[in-house]
């Protein structure tokens, strides 16, 4: 394909009122935030030969290449970059930090553990780094309960350990210029039916309350809490609940609410969640996933449930509001090749958003004139998303079309096999 074949998409877009450079120039300055963990099968780095992490979150699959070290995973993320259209961030877990061999409790994390990952970050010109406490793989979060537990000392670790985490987002904010948004989730919650309910979610609003009491800047910084349907080993009972959460960040008034696409029930529409949440939230995380059978995480493809997510924050003008990450974790396939393909997809998905024809659409639903709306949105499906695609991989410098599996499999070859 060359520029003529933009040309005549071009062309095609604005017969219906579309501008396809305004759409190009609004994807190119959406970043994405990449989820580190996809890298190593969300293991970490606290501790040598860290296993699957457990607490309602499994990787799948033992594809060779997994990244061992920190080295290794920026190693990965250095190619991953590459392919990508646009500029970016990474979303670091704290499990991931620079510990240098020396074994550092999770309440006592500080920002200079990750200043190798800054100047990483810095380096490459990412656009920013986002932050999550990790309150998993750990001895005082075996029992399935950290901030909503019963026991003080274990809620006080857990409190300290998300106190300790959003320092270091707002560190990182005001490292990068840009504000760092870090979210809290937490795998609390019960396999079978609980009698009591209401008491983990009391001690849970409790440990929140102490966890968001020192106030940080709103230009380096952004909280968000992440609900959950249900989880490996919490299938009866979530204490973190949508109805929790979307009423906790309600009540604030000062933090984001996260959805993520995996943490509900597979007929549910994540699409529809997003226009009533932003009518009480400040903010929105959004977290991309594709939740196949429930929570399975898989890699993001530009199927029609994601293309719905993108569409609604165009169509509500909610992007300005949102802070868009993915969080899956495919170990049956090689993980950059993951990386690369749900990214490239998701901004597809956000493309094909900023490309419907909006205006006709809007006056089509004002006048009542539903049928042509109807006629809009099934010529919209037939319209060459793809071009647009091409031409704005082009302008980027990175491969169009399936050009970036050739690198990958070279990648794989010379360097994954090895490992």
């Amino acid at each position: 394909m060359d520029s003529s074949a933009y040309s005549l998409a071009r062309e095609t877009y604005a017969a219906l009122g579309v501008d396809t450079e305004a759409a190009l120039t609004r994807l190119a300055a959406t970043p994405i935030s990449l989820h580190c963990w996809q890298g190593d099968d969300v293991g970490g780095f606290e501790k040598p030969n860290a296993t699957l992490s457990g607490g309602g979150i499994q990787a799948t699959g033992n594809y060779p290449g997994k990244a061992r070290t920190l080295d290794e995973l920026r190693q990965d993320l250095d190619l991953v970059y590459k392919l990508l259209p646009g500029r970016h961030r990474l979303n670091l877990h704290a499990i991931y930090g620079d510990f240098a061999g020396k074994l550092v409790d999770r309440d006592a994390i500080e920002p200079k553990h990750f200043a190798s990952w800054v100047a990483w970050a810095q380096a490459r010109k990412l656009h920013g780094l986002d932050f999550n406490p990790s309150c998993f793989s750990h001895p005082f979060a075996a029992d399935g309960a950290t901030l909503s537990h019963d026991c003080k000392a274990v809620r006080d670790f857990w409190i300290a350990h998300c106190a300790a985490a959003r320092r270091i987002g707002a560190s990182f904010g005001k490292t990068f210029g840009t504000t760092t948004t870090t979210n809290v989730w937490i795998p609390d919650g019960s396999k079978d039916t609980p009698f009591d309910r209401s008491g983990p979610r009391q001690r849970l609003a409790a440990s929140l309350d102490a966890v968001f009491a020192e106030k940080l800047s709103a230009t380096d910084h952004r909280d968000a809490v992440e609900s959950k349907l249900f989880g490996i080993g919490a299938e009866s009972y979530t204490v973190g609940s949508h109805e929790f959460y979307l009423g906790y960040a309600s009540k604030r008034g000062d933090i984001a609410y996260c959805l993520d696409a995996g943490h509900f029930h597979p007929t549910e529409s994540l699409a529809d969640k997003i226009a009533s949440v932003l009518q009480f939230t400040p903010s929105l995380l959004l977290h991309v996933s594709r939740g196949v059978r429930w929570d399975s995480d898989h890699v993001v493809t530009c199927d029609d449930a994601t293309r719905a997510i993108f569409e609604e924050l165009v169509r509500g003008g909610f992007l300005g509001r949102t802070a868009i990450g993915l969080d899956y974790f495919d170990a049956s396939i090689n993980r950059v090749a993951a990386w690369v393909i749900g990214t490239r997809a998701a901004q597809k998905a956000l493309l094909g958003a900023l490309l419907e024809p909006a205006t006709l659409l809007r006056t089509a639903e004002q006048t009542g004139d539903h049928a042509l709306r109807l006629a809009l949105f099934e010529e919209s499906r037939a319209l060459p998303l793809g071009l647009i695609w091409d031409e704005f991989c082009r302008r980027e410098n990175v491969p169009v079309g399936l050009g970036f599996m050739d690198e990958i499999k070279s990648y794989e070859r010379s360097v994954l096999a090895h490992r």
